[in-house]
């Protein structure tokens, strides 16, 4: 009889595509794959370690996985089981922690772990390696978009983040690689592909000097792709963004004008402590410069606030450069202090109350602007990628993204069908959020 495995993934789209792959390493080996809530016989968690809250979602799950089957195998894989190790060896919950950079090895190490009935909690290869772990997927749950991982790891070493140390150093993805995955997935019907990373700016920053290879010619080389006809591109640091990298990603005609440019903060003294190695004036720059490039195009943002020392002054500098800019969309982070690293050190930690304060008011001004960009798009053609069905007013629609990743539905018709790739202009809105085209 088959094994049942239940997979479920916390954090973001580089620890999905993981989950996804190893989903996949695991079918092939004759397991099942069945939804989380079901009693399973290996229970995969693809842990989170971005906050405190992320780690004690982890351990939930983890907790939650043991509950439903006390005999199961609970797998606890990802950044908290990288960065955590010693604290969940003492967990009666976990019985095998998967390093980063040991995800390929899966169907092995629960053979082996089978094998030997040990009762002591098994743990595989936590350090970190100087090889990008080659996993790849040959289809997605995105039935019209795939993620594709190009990038392992990061240099730069905020001051809050603890990521560096729970992913390791950049490691890069070869080109090749890369391309035969694209290749796959296009021949598959896949027509938008999104290049996603830890840090997806570094980029071939890892590879030796005579290769010269960079995020430019990645997107370069997979705009050649046949099928492939949207790229989007995952969160990118301001100091990738000049005039040749826009000139070169515009001539391939399929970059997507959607740009996650993180920000943090735009008060210069925050952006210091944090250690992020640009000043505001010069992420002002960039996104003019995307804006040359691009005529309209959807910029969107992270902001962290309630950082340590972060005067009242320092954040409404911080609140009139995000309304200066006109963002798309403004995602909003409570500082949250990790253990480990410099800023839960630092003098002037806030309280929980001073933070929740700032976070409605930039939410605010993130609804306003959100519309305002939405409503900017009333009367214009827009390109939709048809996703699926969905039942609105007593009527079934066509719902998609546009290439700015605004959603939109169009009314369901014999015509088109999920996978389309539809020019249509839009009239209004059909729910908030929601623009109506046709």
């Amino acid at each position: 009889m088959k094994k049942k495995v239940a997979l479920h993934n916390l954090g973001c789209k580089v620890n999905a595509y993981e989950v996804e792959a190893m989903q996949q390493l695991l079918e092939k080996a004759g397991y099942e794959i069945v939804p989380f809530t079901e009693r399973a016989d290996v229970y995969l968690i693809n842990t989170c370690t971005v906050t405190n809250i992320a780690d004690r979602k982890s351990r939930q799950m983890l907790h939650k996985a043991k509950k439903m089957n006390p005999d199961a195998i609970v797998v606890a894989a990802g950044c908290y089981a990288q960065a955590d190790t010693e604290k969940l060896k003492e967990d009666n919950a976990v019985d095998l922690i998967l390093g980063n950079n040991q995800k390929t090895q899966i169907v092995e190490v629960l053979e082996e772990y089978e094998k030997e009935h040990s009762k002591q909690v098994q743990v595989i290869e936590i350090n970190h390696t100087k090889e990008y772990e080659e996993l790849s997927i040959e289809q997605t749950a995105e039935h019209v978009r795939a993620y594709i991982k190009v990038q392992d790891g990061c240099n730069q070493f905020c001051t809050y983040c603890i990521i560096p140390f729970a992913r390791g150093r950049v490691r890069s993805r070869k080109i090749a690689d890369v391309l035969r995955e694209v290749e796959t997935l296009a021949s598959k019907g896949y027509k938008e592909v999104v290049l996603t990373g830890i840090h997806l700016s570094s980029y071939g920053v890892d590879f030796p000097k005579e290769e010269r290879e960079s995020l430019l010619s990645l997107i370069q080389a997979v705009s050649k792709v046949a099928g492939i006809q949207r790229i989007r591109l995952g969160s990118l640091e301001p100091r990738i963004i000049t005039e040749e990298f826009l000139e070169g990603i515009v001539a391939t005609g399929k970059v997507c004008p959607h740009f996650h440019l993180s920000l943090q903060s735009g008060c210069n003294k925050t952006l210091k402590n944090m250690n992020r190695r640009y000043s505001a004036q010069e992420y002002a720059e960039k996104c003019e410069l995307i804006r040359k490039y691009y005529p309209a195009p959807a910029l969107t943002t992270d902001v962290i606030v309630g950082f340590p020392m972060e005067t009242e002054e320092d954040f409404e500098e911080s609140y009139e450069f995000v309304k200066n800019i006109h963002f798309y969309e403004t995602h909003i982070f409570k500082y949250s202090r990790r253990h480990g690293t410099k800023a839960a050190a630092m003098d002037g930690q806030l309280t929980e109350a001073v933070k929740a304060q700032r976070s409605e008011k930039l939410l605010e001004l993130h609804d306003i602007r959100a519309k305002e960009y939405e409503e900017a798009m009333i009367g214009k053609t827009i390109e939709l990628l048809l996703e699926e069905e969905i039942e609105e007013d007593g009527k079934m629609w066509y719902v998609g993204h546009s290439r700015e990743y605004v959603r939109a539905v169009i009314e369901k018709t014999e015509v088109h069908q999920v996978n389309d790739l539809v020019e249509a202009k839009v009239t209004g809105f059909v729910t908030d959020h929601l623009l109506r085209a046709e």
